[in-house]
């Protein structure tokens, strides 16, 4: 019995030293990583996963290209910076941005409040091999091509890296060095 208890408290401790205790917000283009790394880190830290854009689907009862289609662009930012105002509240996260949260100074003041904002970067040709077959990426349908995405990247580049609290280049790496490499430096 007391052998029981004793591993249950070294598997309590072990939890409490993978956690953290800010959140984690993972900002960067659509297609950079960021639900891979977010999985990743819930799973083998403890943390619980926040995928902006599938709680704002399922919320909406619809997809994220058809929100844009229905209600416009400016009607699904206000549904991101809802969820982040929603999430102030909670501990131990990561959440998984969609690709224009940070462009609102409103999104980037909530997160600093509670967490690091960890920017995942890619290249074009990354994030285009990343993409190319996915449909629900409403800024790229019609324009799935690498100078595209690159004019695209470039047009928030700056909003991107002015929100970052840590900078993480992801060509090249597989997930659990990603993940090592963030959760060395948060």
């Amino acid at each position: 019995m007391s052998s029981d208890l004793n591993r249950a408290g070294m598997q309590a401790d072990n939890m409490q030293h993978n956690s953290i205790r800010q959140n984690i917000f993972l900002i960067g283009f659509m297609g950079s990583g960021k639900s891979t790394v977010s999985g990743y880190l819930s799973r083998h830290y403890g943390m619980e996963m926040v995928e902006m854009d599938r709680v704002i689907s399922e919320r909406e009862g619809m997809s994220i290209s058809k929100i844009f289609e229905v209600y416009g662009e400016e009607y699904f930012r206000n549904l991101e910076t809802n969820l982040l105002l929603e999430l102030q509240t909670k501990g131990n996260i990561v959440i998984s941005c969609g690709g224009g949260t940070p462009m609102r100074e409103k999104n980037v003041v909530e997160m600093k409040k509670n967490g690091c904002i960890v920017l995942l970067a890619a290249s074009p040709e990354t994030i285009y091999e990343r993409v190319k077959d996915s449909h629900d990426r409403p800024l790229l349908e019609n324009h799935m091509n690498v100078p595209y995405i690159a004019e695209l990247m470039e047009k928030r580049r700056e909003k991107y890296e002015a929100a970052a609290d840590l900078v993480i280049e992801t060509d090249g790496k597989d997930v659990s060095a990603i993940c090592e490499e963030l959760m060395a430096a948060v």
